[in-house]
């Protein structure tokens, strides 16, 4: 579970063309492990519970973003915001997107 999907998707390093640019995908239960840990401030413990998924989980997810924000920002490639298995909930709405799907152990499916 995601406490909300990002409005912004897109980051890429000023004055270099898109066409020149390679991308990484952060996905959106990756974004949403980032938010909870690294802008919130919860515990790993904490975060996993907000997103209903087990604590080694939320571990594997928080590495793999931490990984693909670093390659973006030392490599200057873009950074994508797209995909992954999650709901969304709050303010009475939820809905599933399964793109780029990953399993409970964090694998692709």
């Amino acid at each position: 579970m995601v406490g909300f999907q990002p409005n912004v998707t897109y980051f890429k390093p000023a004055g270099i063309r898109m066409i020149d640019l390679e991308e990484s995908i952060l996905t959106v239960d990756e974004f949403e492990a980032v938010r909870l840990k690294d802008l919130e401030g919860l515990e790993q413990e904490e975060a996993a519970k907000k997103m209903n998924i087990s604590q080694p989980t939320f571990h594997r997810l928080l590495s793999s973003a931490r990984k693909k924000i670093a390659d973006s920002i030392v490599n200057g490639k873009a950074l994508k915001i797209e995909g992954g298995n999650f709901k969304v909930m709050g303010r009475g709405r939820g809905f599933r997107y399964r793109g780029g799907n990953r399993d409970e152990s964090g694998n692709r499916e």
